[in-house]
């Protein structure tokens, strides 16, 4: 089985053509810009040269027909024609509490993912312009919606309510949903399968640690905790988001600094976070070599990033009742040994134990923990595109077998 996996933001489009038989990529690509008329496609076939177009694409069906067009060209696509295309997998941010795993979509499920909207108005409705775009460029292809608050799901209410009013968890669905879920379980499963095991043998504290950047505490299989919240915005404090504060600050800032909603919500989505506290920059390669130089602030910013995270391993430990694996993965996590560090340093208590050579490792999936560590440390390289591939693969031959029965 072949499988598209389309990935669609505000003014971006990733993709991928993955073959199920052997899990590889055939041709990865993106297109950036949509909506301007300096819109750029950039496409990478398996083993060969990158190609760039650049042209207006003024929308999303645009996008995606561009997309297929690259896929297919005579001159540099990988595939003859659309109909090698078995089923498509779309990322989906949010789906509130109506999608506990990945759906086939239908016009119920597109209804669903629109009423989500309002809880995730900067991603639902790319993603939605993503799946309709396909459903009307490719009629009858099979349509997978993979949503990253579907792997939360798992959690309590004990865990994922907050102390407001109930009627406004019964009326508005306001409670923690958390996201990166299908990050957290690619890793989590990978990691299961590198230690010979399966993920229902295992308690797993899961740092996905990049710009944005979130921990879920995986007990047995299943999400029970994440730091993230009814947005994207709670838990840690990440590259320019302010992470957990006291709710107090919003009207005190409102009332002193006379700044409306909007200001409070861009500045502590977009001016906050790691950016907020070093003033230099949101990238934590800048913050390293800055805090080499003796800039306090990156200092700071870096203390305090490692700092909420050990403070969530703990707590999370504490929810599991102990921790057999701590993961990291995303950009941060995989390629920075600096922060690894900086993160395990205060853990030992747990049993484990940080072997500094391994830790110099780069985006690739190893144990990075001494022999006879209590608890294993290891970084994985998240795959969000496969485990949509997965996903799609997975409903697509349920639903062959329930049609053949």
């Amino acid at each position: 089985m072949i499988v598209l996996t389309i990935n669609c933001g505000s003014s971006s489009l990733k993709y991928q053509l993955i073959d199920m038989k052997d899990e590889s990529v055939i041709a990865k690509g993106l297109v950036e810009r949509i909506g301007s008329k300096e819109a750029v496609l950039q496409q990478t076939p398996r083993g060969g040269e990158k190609k760039r177009i650049q042209k207006e694409i003024p929308d999303h069906k645009t996008a995606v027909q561009m997309v297929l067009d690259a896929l297919t060209s005579p001159e540099y696509g990988v595939i003859e024609s659309l109909d090698e295309i078995d089923a498509i997998g779309h990322r989906v941010a949010h789906g509130g509490e109506r999608f506990t795993d990945s759906a086939v979509v239908n016009e119920d499920v597109l209804h669903d993912i629109e009423a989500c909207c309002e809880i995730a108005p900067l991603h639902n409705p790319a993603n939605l312009h993503g799946i309709t775009a396909c459903m009307k460029l490719m009629p009858g292809k099979p349509e997978v919606a993979v949503f990253d608050t579907a792997f939360h799901q798992t959690m309590s209410k004990v865990a994922y309510l907050y102390g407001l009013p109930y009627q406004l968890y019964q009326k508005y669905g306001i409670r923690r949903y958390g996201f990166h879920g299908t990050s957290h379980k690619y890793v989590a499963q990978t990691a299961a399968e590198m230690l010979h095991t399966t993920t229902e043998k295992l308690r797993i504290i899961s740092c996905h640690l990049g710009n944005g950047a979130s921990i879920a505490a995986v007990k047995y299989g299943k999400s029970i905790d994440t730091s993230m919240g009814f947005t994207p915005l709670d838990g840690l404090v990440m590259g320019t988001r302010c992470g957990e504060i006291d709710p107090a600050i919003i009207p005190y800032l409102m009332e002193k600094e006379s700044m409306k909603i909007e200001d409070i919500d861009k500045c502590m989505n977009k001016e906050s976070g790691v950016l907020g506290i070093s003033g230099k920059s949101s990238d934590f390669r800048d913050l390293e070599a800055g805090a080499k130089d003796g800039d306090e602030r990156c200092r700071l910013a870096i203390d305090m990033f490692a700092y909420r995270v050990r403070k969530y391993i703990g707590a999370y430990v504490s929810a599991m009742g102990g921790v057999d694996v701590i993961i990291f993965t995303a950009g941060l996590g995989e390629n920075s040994g600096t922060i690894r560090k900086e993160i395990c340093d205060g853990l030992e208590y747990l049993g484990t134990s940080l072997d500094p050579e391994l830790n110099l490792c780069h985006g690739v999936a190893k144990e990075i923990s001494r022999e006879g560590s209590k608890v294993k440390i290891m970084v994985i390289p998240t795959n969000e595109e496969l485990m949509i591939a997965r996903e799609a693969e997975a409903l697509c031959k349920k639903n062959c077998v329930e049609a053949v029965s």
